[in-house]
């Protein structure tokens, strides 16, 4: 095991502890949790997966009211 010493600003801290008290984790173990989520999941398509995606209408139309949604405030990303 390996001791990480970084230094994040004041706002981002706030949310990361704010985070972490969501999911009853300590700081270290949800910056461990968070980061494993972040690099195990698929951050990139491949170019024939997204023409996929972006052929079907109904998706990218409700894709584009949920981020509109989003814009205005209905909704918050805990």
């Amino acid at each position: 095991m390996k001791t990480v010493t970084m230094r994040v600003d004041d706002s981002i801290y706030d949310m990361i502890k704010l985070a972490a008290e969501g999911q009853k984790r300590n700081l270290s173990n949800f910056i461990e949790f968070a980061t494993m989520q972040y690099l195990t999941s698929s951050q990139f398509v491949e170019q024939d997966e997204m023409n996929e995606i972006l052929e079907d209408k109904e998706l990218v139309e409700n894709l584009m009211n949920g981020l509109e949604d989003f814009k205005k405030g209905d909704y918050t990303i805990v």
